[in-house]
């Protein structure tokens, strides 16, 4: 069991329906794994957590894709509460304790180092590293 599987289970309870349900869910998800993954982020087929999830936290306007390898202590949030939320797109790897804040999108295939701070766009297929983070290629062309 992990942050995702639960998260998995009241996302297609809230999705069909179901009141209070989810709540309960994602109350249950911060007391195991101290992690906050809200039942209203969209998070693509096959995301998994690291560590199962100790830590993460995630905005609930949270567009994540599929295939995302998300780890320990990561934020995926916005930087004003009225902001918009982060989009991270598919085959993403992301390292522990990243910070992922804004607007920004994240393209496909895209690492993001350990402890980044993520606070622009970042193109696909690129290595985001630092504080604030830079973009390197991942692979000499």
């Amino acid at each position: 069991m992990n942050a995702i599987s639960i998260y998995r289970a009241a996302h297609w309870l809230y999705r069909n329906g179901v009141p209070v349900l989810p709540k309960i869910l994602q109350m249950l998800i911060f007391l195991l794994f101290n992690s906050y993954i809200p039942y209203q982020a969209v998070i693509g087929c096959g995301s998994r957590c690291g560590h199962r999830g100790i830590g993460v936290v995630i905005n609930r306007d949270a567009v994540i894709g599929d295939n995302v390898l998300i780890r320990a202590h990561v934020t995926i949030g916005k930087l004003k509460p009225d902001g918009p939320a982060p989009v991270i797109g598919s085959n993403v790897e992301i390292g522990d304790g990243a910070k992922i804040l804004g607007g920004v999108r994240v393209g496909d295939e895209a690492v993001i180092g350990a402890n980044a701070v993520v606070i622009s766009d970042v193109p696909v297929g690129m290595l985001a590293v630092g504080v604030p983070a830079v973009l390197k290629a991942i692979r000499a062309e």
